[in-house]
């Protein structure tokens, strides 16, 4: 199956490093013309440059994605770089972990409320275009409680719900929405990469727990985002796709 982004206009919201670094590559790999934000601008302009030697349009901008203003400011600098949005991915995270006020805001403004107003912010350019496809990033901590990382499966779960609400809100529009959630993925300067050294009793206790005996790659994620935002998942929409090596069923 040949999956083609020629003349596709995405939006990666979170795209400098790791899962969305991945998914921007994907896109641009496959033709699509990339916009993606971030807050560190080094990490930003090395993934913009690596977009463009693939040949395709790339733009870049730093962004505060716990900030309203700026999410609107940037999706419409996107926008008018890229010429539309056709495809919207939701994968910034504030990585809110325990049961502190900081970790739920944290989490809400960015995991949460991010989401919420990039959808929005992207949806009119979408209708614009004909129709599109928007698709969040939550994970597999908003399937079950945790002790150790109370807010963030709990703004994940809500990311996984808000997509069911999306995927009904916006199939009059032709918008499909769906969300994956990954399983522990691990890349250099990642959260799983430091845990190695950082924690390694937590890293081999999330290693022997996945049944496919390996953490995830980042590329693994976007292989799926592909997919789930392409015309072959054209009857798919208000779903979440698990993607951890069968580390739930553990």
């Amino acid at each position: 199956m040949q999956i083609s982004f020629k003349d596709k206009r995405v939006v990666v919201a979170g795209g400098s490093r790791g899962i969305g670094r991945s998914i921007a590559l994907g896109f641009a790999g496959a033709g699509a013309s990339v916009s993606i934000c971030a807050r560190g601008q080094e990490a930003l302009d090395k993934t913009v440059a690596e977009i463009k030697a693939l040949g395709v349009k790339a733009h870049g901008a730093p962004c505060d994605l716990g900030n309203k203003e700026a999410i609107d400011g940037y999706i419409a600098a996107a926008a008018s770089a890229l010429g539309g949005i056709d495809i919207l991915i939701n994968n910034a995270s504030g990585f809110g972990g325990g049961d502190s006020e900081d970790g739920w805001k944290k989490g809400f403004d960015v995991d949460v409320m991010a989401t919420v107003r990039a959808s929005n912010a992207a949806i009119p350019h979408m209708e614009r275009a004909g129709g599109g496809a928007i698709l969040n990033i939550s994970s597999i901590s908003g399937y079950a409680g945790s002790a150790r990382s109370t807010s963030y499966g709990a703004v994940k779960a809500a990311v996984i719900h808000y997509t069911m609400s999306q995927g009904l809100m916006l199939a009059p529009r032709k918008i499909r929405v769906n969300a994956i959630a990954p399983g522990s993925i691990e890349f250099p300067g990642g959260l799983w990469d430091q845990a190695k050294t950082a924690n390694p009793k937590l890293y081999k206790a999330i290693f022997d727990s996945i049944p496919w005996g390996r953490l995830g790659a980042p590329e693994e994620i976007a292989n799926a985002a592909l997919f789930l935002c392409s015309a072959q998942a054209s009857w798919i929409t208000g779903q979440t796709l698990t993607v951890d090596g069968g580390q739930m069923l553990g």
